[in-house]
């Protein structure tokens, strides 16, 4: 009997030493830079197949140009999205006129031909209307301290 009483002795000694739980499994964080983030997304976006671009114009509603020249042209089907990077500058539609008219579509050109009569080009409905987009009234951090508080 001194035996199983010596036996528990020990056995609750060493049930006292085993801690219960263990230590909490620590996640960790990795820290990527900006360049980092680039490359690999510049890795997802492969290299179109279309080589020797050499320039490309977006056309916006208020007769400007943005124009890309030597643009690099990427692609990633799987997700539907095609990538233009390279040096851009915004011209006036007058500026880039002899080397565009047979990129312009019929809108554009009908608002060159208003301009180049007009003196401007009326702007199209909606584009002047405010109605869209209120105004701010307020100061936001000090309705922020408020709600804090």
């Amino acid at each position: 009997m001194k035996e199983t009483i010596m036996n528990q002795e020990k056995l609750a000694k060493l049930q006292a030493k085993v801690p219960i739980g263990g230590t909490a499994h620590r996640k960790v964080v990795v820290h990527r830079t900006a360049t980092a983030n680039d490359k690999k997304r510049q890795f997802s976006l492969k290299k179109l197949e279309i080589s020797g671009i050499e320039e490309v114009n977006m056309f916006t509603n208020q007769a400007t140009v943005i124009h890309f020249n030597n643009p690099k042209a990427r692609t990633s089907l799987a997700v539907n999205t095609f990538t233009i990077t390279g040096y851009t500058e915004t011209k006036q539609l007058t500026e880039m006129l002899p080397r565009i008219l047979n990129q312009l579509g019929a809108g554009s050109l009908t608002t060159l031909s208003k301009q180049s009569v007009g003196g401007k080009a009326p702007l199209t409905t909606g584009e002047n209307d405010d109605d869209e987009v209120p105004d701010l009234v307020e100061n936001l951090d000090e309705a922020s301290k408020n709600e804090a508080n």
